[in-house]
């Protein structure tokens, strides 16, 4: 389904908190550095098609958002996480969305641990959350509750965190916005889809939505596919 022609990157992605990841930090990168442009193909998870034989090839999982990097041999890289890091890596030279492992290792691992965070809590969790209260043929009330409260603790983590004098999740003083905000952002923005209608119970993460929620990237990204 894809080409060898066209910009460099091709992201196949679909309106979803995972999706808009990568197509955020893309639309960050291409304001903050000109580029890389990239192509976006969209996926409706709706269909099915990402389970079909020609996306199967891509990413074993079947799942998006998926990475095709054409300027380095189609290189494929599959799981939201893992793409941001791999943009970071080959077209983030200044680091403006990371911080360099070698020279400021600490808000290095700050950063990292954050993404572990959203990538085995929030997401998962939230994902839940929206499967049982949106989705599911049947009506669990106790599956319903469970995954509302938990993702309701992992807003406190956060909460916890950027209350302490923070503007961002990692960096030194206030933070620095990084690849730790970029991916938890798409998840907590869609709290009302989540059954949690506002954030007013957590002031500094509802701050934090709406302070990320201003950057022209953030809002190109959102609009991706």
């Amino acid at each position: 389904m894809s080409s060898d022609t066209g910009s460099p990157l091709l992201l196949y992605t679909g309106k979803t908190p995972n999706g808009y990841k990568a197509s955020i930090l893309l639309e960050e990168l291409k304001l903050a550095y000109g580029g890389p442009d990239y192509d976006a193909f969209s996926i409706d998870i709706r269909t099915n098609v990402q389970k079909e034989p020609w996306f199967i090839k891509l990413n074993p999982n079947g799942r998006i958002p998926t990475l095709v990097d054409r300027s380095r041999n189609n290189f494929t890289v599959f799981e939201s996480a893992a793409i941001l890091l791999y943009l970071e890596q080959h077209y983030d030279k200044e680091k403006k969305f990371a911080f360099d492992p070698v020279s400021d290792p600490d808000n290095y691992s700050e950063m990292i641990q954050w993404i572990f965070f959203a990538h085995g809590g929030v997401g998962p969790m939230q994902g839940q959350n929206h499967h049982f209260n949106r989705y599911a043929p049947e009506d669990l009330p106790y599956a319903k509750k469970r995954y509302i409260d938990e993702t309701k603790r992992l807003y406190e983590v956060l909460e916890i965190r950027l209350s302490q004098g923070r503007e961002y999740l990692a960096g030194p003083g206030k933070g620095v916005y990084s690849l730790a905000d970029l991916n938890v952002f798409p998840w907590i923005r869609l709290h009302e889809w989540a059954m949690i209608p506002t954030l007013d119970e957590w002031p500094s993460l509802k701050a934090w939505v709406n302070r990320i929620s201003e950057r022209p990237g953030v809002k190109a990204g959102v609009a991706v596919p």
